[in-house]
Parts: C-alpha cells; structure tokens; sequence
C-alpha cells in the first residue's frame, strides 16, 4: 500500500448547528477539527490506508487537541510542525439542508515551513494538494509550490482539490484562477466541485469546463455534483456516476470524505497507470468515493462522519 500525504491546513470548525445559515443569528457553536486536507488524511487512514499530515498548528490547547485528533486516527503527524502563531479557526454555519459557509480566522496554517527532508519521502508516492488556504500567500504558498516541484521530480501521483472558499478571497477571485492553473497543469488526478470548474475554466456547463481544464494539462477530473453524483472526465471519454440518497445534516467534509476515499483506493494498486487504462475500474472506485462522501453527510462535523471500509462494503 502506497502512503498518502496531505499537505495544508488543520484548523478547529465551530460550528453553529441547526442556527440557519446566518452567523450574525448564531449563539451556540461546537468545537470540531477540521481543514479540508487534515479530512482527507483521516479519511484515509479510517479506512486503512498509510496517511501524512503535512501542516502546522499553534502551541496552544488548540493545536494540542488537533494533532490528538490526528494520531487518534492513527494519521502519521510526525511531519506537522507547530508555531507561536495561534492556531486557524473557522466558523461555519449550517443551512436547514447541511449546506455550510465559513467565516475564517487564520493563524498557524499560513506559518508552514518548507521542510527539505521531506522530499525523499516522496518518491512514487501520493501527493495531495488540497488545502483551501494554501494559496493565499506566505510561508505555506511557499512551501506548498516547493513541495510540488518535489511531486514532480519524485515521480509522485499529483491529486489537486482548490477548495475554493469565498471568504479567503473576496473579489480576488482572479487571483485564485492564476495561482490554480500550475496545479492543474501538473496533476494526475483534479477534484472540483462544480462551481469550482466552472470558476477555473470560465465556462458554463461542466462539459465545457472539463474540455478547457484537460487542455490545461489535468489526466483525471471529478466534478462533485451533490445528490447528483459525480461527472469523470478523461480526454475522449466522459461518465456521470450516481451517488445514494441520504438526508444530509451537515455537508462539511463531503468532499474530503469522497477524495480522501478515491486516494486511498488508489494506494492500493501496484501500478497507479492501471486507472488511466481501466475506465471501469476508475468508474468503481468513484462510486464508492461517492457513498463514502454521501455517508459523511449524515452526521455533524467532517473527521467524526468520515465511514470506515466496513460501512462503505455494507
């Protein structure tokens, strides 16, 4: 099995459950871990996957019960660094159908340090690369581009997620598109929401942006369309792949859960060129990516929702 590491941000989540999706309105909020690649890794290694945490956090009781989180998950953390800076919050609040939004707070995440001896774990291993903040300047935009450039001379299997936040880039949003594209150009694998795909491309229509983003340079592209299911994208080859139907609480996490479940199955090929070769396998593998996704919506809060094999194999 083939290790995975998630390289970005690991914040705390309060949440305001069943207030609306209006913070002003919001009195009660409870604590949670979270930050899109920190889901990720767990959701790896929840399902028995080898996950890496690359990140930081803040030398505070925050910081101390986010990395408990992690190792609890049985994530390695031995990568993640901490800093003086207090760790990143968010607030999220909770519409009536789980949709979310988010109010960030940051700290420690953009303090993470390019670390050089780190690459030589790399070498023909996965790399994923979704953080929300990562991008967003400073130390953290630094060493995420490092770490790229490492991706690429190792031989390592490139997975892109923007999670693209409207908060974290308020009118900014070309800024965004540029600093996206090299990550598109070079990975294996790119996961978007549809607003996401349509925001990178500047198309309308999924298909169209799917076109525009494989010229780019992205192999693989999975469009996450909620209870719709998931649009796989290859050049010459398109497949709209159902998901199960849930009463979804909180979609936080959702596609943490679905990726992270999709990079796991991943690790377990000896030869990651057998997904690009077997449209059917590919088609199999988003299927269950997409129960794993659905199921994680059902609960409140990302790590704590996250399905173990046995719940996906049920």
């Amino acid at each position: 099995m083939t290790k995975v590491f998630c390289i970005g941000e690991l914040l705390i989540d309060f949440v305001a459950e069943n207030q609306g999706s209006d913070l002003t309105r919001a009195n009660d909020f409870t604590k949670k871990a979270g930050g899109a690649p920190a889901n990720v890794a767990c959701a790896i290694s929840k399902l028995g996957g080898k996950s890496h945490f690359i990140g930081c956090v803040g030398k505070d009781p925050f910081g101390t019960f986010l990395l408990k989180v992690l190792k609890d998950e049985s994530v390695d953390i031995s990568m993640a660094q901490r800093s003086k800076t207090f760790t990143t919050l968010a607030f999220v609040s909770l519409a009536d159908d789980g949709e979310r939004d988010f109010v960030f707070s940051r700290g420690a995440d953009k303090e993470l340090k390019y670390d050089t001896s780190i690459k030589k774990h790399f070498n023909k291993s996965l790399i994923h690369f979704g953080a929300a903040t990562a991008l967003l300047g400073g130390a953290l935009e630094e060493a995420y581009n490092h770490y790229l450039f490492d991706a690429l001379t190792q031989e390592s299997f490139i997975s892109f997620d923007p999670n693209f936040r409207g908060d974290l880039w308020k009118e900014n949003e070309s800024s965004f598109i540029k600093k996206c594209l090299p990550y598109v150009e070079k990975s294996h694998l790119c996961k978007f929401s549809l607003e996401e795909a349509l925001l990178l491309s500047g198309k309308e229509t999924v298909e169209e942006a799917c076109v525009n983003l494989h010229e780019i340079g992205a192999t693989i592209i999975v469009v996450t369309l909620g209870k719709e299911g998931t649009y796989i994208s290859m050049e010459g080859w398109t497949k709209l792949v159902p998901s199960i139907k849930v009463s979804p609480v909180d979609t936080t996490g959702a596609g943490d859960a679905f990726i992270g479940c999709l990079l796991f199955q991943i690790s377990e090929l000896n030869n990651f060129n057998a997904i690009f070769d077997d449209k059917t396998l590919l088609t199999a593998m988003v299927k269950k990516a997409n129960k794993a996704g659905a199921l994680t919506t059902t609960q409140y809060g990302a790590i704590v929702s996250l399905p173990t094999l046995n719940q996906l194999d049920s």
